[in-house]
């Protein structure tokens, strides 16, 4: 971890995590880059996610790759924010877990 990312880390691990709108999400993955913790992963919407969205919010992810940002390593997130500001389509925001 940087520096920097311990300076505006305001949790344990895991008590707070990363929720993906894939309503939202278009996959650029600026989320993945600051992500100090490597929470992020980018990768195809899941078959059971894309369906239940809606009818424009699968055309858009269509158009955008169909790839939407997935936290499979959310227990180590430390609730810095740095996603939440660098998401461009706001689809990121912090939940407690515990």
């Amino acid at each position: 971890m940087s520096p920097r990312a311990t300076a505006t880390c305001k949790q344990s691990p895991g008590a707070i995590a990363p929720s993906v709108d894939f309503g939202r999400c278009e996959g650029k993955a600026d989320c993945a880059v600051v992500c100090p913790e490597n929470v992020f992963e980018i990768r195809r919407v899941e078959t059971a996610d894309y369906q239940k969205l809606r009818p424009l919010q699968r055309f858009k992810l269509r158009v955008h790759g169909m790839k939407v940002a997935y936290t499979p390593h959310a227990d180590a997130c430390r609730a810095c924010g740095l996603c939440v500001s660098a998401c461009p389509e706001h689809a990121i925001t912090l939940v407690r877990t515990r």
